[in-house]
This record gives C-alpha cells, sequence and structure tokens, in this order.
C-alpha cells in the first residue's frame, strides 16, 4: 500500500430530501469518516491505500467494512464486540445549509489503541495519513495516532495530518495545543483557516501556516474551498483559484482535496498542480448528497479537465 490511515467510520443516516429531520419520511443508509473518505477518494485516483478502524459487532459495522472494501480499499477491520458502531445524522434544513449531528458516544471507533495496528502496517507505505478526529475520542485512540506517528518518522514514512477540528469533541483550549502538537510531528498539514487559527491563536492562517513550517521542510496547506487553496513551505509560497459549482453537499469536499492533493504528490507533480487537482476534487465531492460518493475517479479528472478553459462548472 502507497498510503495507509487510520480513524473512525461511522454509518450515516440522512434524509433524501430538504427538510427537518421532523418531518422526513425517507431516510438513507451509508457510510462516513474523514479517513476511510480519503482513502476512497485515493483508491477512486489508482493509489493503493488501506485503511484501519474499529466497528462494532453489528450490522452498521458490517455495512461499514463491507463499502470500504467495495471501493477497492485494503480494509483492516476491527470488531469490538463491547461496543456499537457510531452513527452520523444529516439533513439539509435548506437547500444551501447542512446539519451534522454525531451519535459516537463510547462507541468503537473511541476504543481505538495502538495494540490495534499491525507490525508491518505503517512501515511499508510511502504516506501515512491521520487527522485531528480520531486523536479526541478518547486517550486511547490518541495514544495509538501518536504511535502510528512515531512509527512512520522510524520507518521514513512521510505523515500527513488534517486538523479536521470537531467543536464537539474538546473546547478549543483543549483541543488547539494537542492538534498543534500532532501538526508539529507531521510532514503536510491540511487545514481551513480557522483550524490554523487554532492551533496558533492570534495569528491569522498565513501567518500561522508560516509559523508551523518556519526551519522545517514541512509544507502547509490551507483550505480555503470556493476561495482555492494556498500551500506554504519555507520561503514559498503558492496559490490557485477555486472553482465554481453548483454544490449539494459539502460534507467530505475536504476529504477529497486532500486525498487529491496526496494523489498529485506522489505522482511527483510540483505544488501547483497538487493544489488544482485538490481543488477539483473538492469542487466535484460538492456536487451530489453524501461523504465520498462525488470523489472523483481518473475519468472523472480527465472530463473536467476537458473542460477547465472555463472555470465554472454546471
Amino acid at each position: 500500500m502507497r498510503v495507509v490511515t487510520l480513524g473512525e467510520t461511522m454509518a450515516l443516516v440522512r434524509t433524501r430530501d430538504v427538510g427537518s429531520l421532523r418531518h422526513a419520511t425517507d431516510l438513507v443508509l451509508g457510510i462516513g469518516g474523514a479517513e476511510s473518505n480519503v482513502a476512497i477518494g485515493l483508491r477512486r485516483l489508482g493509489v493503493d491505500v488501506s485503511w484501519l478502524g474499529r466497528v462494532g459487532d453489528d450490522s452498521l459495522g458490517e455495512r461499514v467494512l463491507r463499502e470500504v472494501r467495495a471501493e477497492g480499499v485494503d480494509v483492516r477491520g476491527v470488531v469490538d464486540p463491547h461496543a456499537p458502531t457510531a452513527l452520523m445524522v444529516k439533513e439539509r434544513p435548506t437547500p444551501t445549509s447542512t446539519w451534522v449531528g454525531y451519535y459516537r458516544v463510547a462507541a468503537a471507533g473511541s476504543h481505538l489503541s495502538r495494540d490495534d495496528i499491525p507490525p508491518g502496517w505503517i512501515e511499508q507505505a510511502q504516506i501515512m495519513h491521520v487527522t485531528g478526529i480520531t486523536p479526541l475520542l478518547s486517550p486511547s485512540a490518541h495514544d495509538a495516532v501518536v504511535a502510528a506517528i512515531d512509527r512512520a518518522h522510524a520507518a521514513g514514512v512521510r505523515v500527513s495530518f488534517d486538523i479536521n477540528y470537531r467543536s464537539a469533541l474538546g473546547a478549543a483550549e483543549h483541543a488547539g495545543p494537542l492538534l498543534r502538537t500532532l501538526a508539529q510531528n507531521a510532514d503536510m498539514v491540511f487545514g481551513g483557516g480557522d483550524e490554523l487559527e487554532l492551533l496558533y491563536p492570534g495569528l491569522d492562517p498565513l501567518e500561522a501556516a508560516r509559523e508551523l513550517c518556519s526551519g522545517v521542510p514541512r509544507e502547509v496547506v490551507w483550505k480555503r474551498g470556493a476561495d482555492g487553496a494556498c500551500a506554504v513551505r519555507p520561503g514559498e509560497i503558492v496559490e490557485v483559484q477555486g472553482l465554481v459549482v453548483d454544490v449539494v453537499d459539502t460534507v467530505g469536499a475536504g476529504d477529497a482535496f486532500v486525498a487529491g492533493y496526496l494523489s498529485a504528490a506522489l505522482e511527483g507533480l510540483d505544488t501547483e498542480a497538487r493544489l488544482r487537482r485538490g481543488n477539483i476534487c473538492g469542487a466535484l465531492a460538492c456536487t451530489a448528497a453524501g461523504d465520498w460518493e462525488s470523489s472523483p475517479t481518473r475519468r472523472d479528472l480527465d472530463r473536467f479537465g476537458a473542460r477547465a478553459a472555463d472555470p465554472v462548472a454546471r
């Protein structure tokens, strides 16, 4: 596997139509999780990738493992007989807004531990990708991510870290220092503007990115959504413009961006090309409902590139 990633993936229930759950009569069952979203996105772009996570010994856990495996991802699923699979609920109160709720307290994903990571699994990869979600689930999950990063460093495996801060998992004053420490131990860091500011209160996103890569060969990518993206390295800043699409669901777009960027990095493309592919992947992920369903394939990228002269895709 060229990329390995670990973290919580949940069952997902979403409304099919616009409106509150109070009145919904038709729901869709699926799955979603930042790390598995990235894994699926990478696999669709032709990258061999492996995902590791814990699920409950229940039908929802079976659904998670089956769906990720069906996308061609190498699945290292740990089935927990003592905890249920977590659940994510999404509704669209209006055509332009999405509400996401989580039912994950004491769920199987929070029981992830360093003992779940098999010998040699990280060491055989080129990149290991983690996010800030899993280490905030529990002390054991945090310890598992730290141990994974240590093993990656020892084996010369590059570490990719998406801040992915979720306020429901921890207050900013607690989460900020913890996530900053993880970012400082990564080779590539991804984050939105508010997430970069979380790491360094008082600094704007660009200043925070510069601080994070000060004196070390680290690249920090500021995800700006429709406004594009910016990559910062020591002595270098590269920016690309965003793309305009008809947005259906923005959840998972950041994960698709990361998948696009990492796939381009593995191909040896320059920073501008990495950012452009990330932008295209993120934009296409917004065009349909679901966390990962619209992550593009290589064919999708080629089709999009055929009309690249027009930045507005409709």
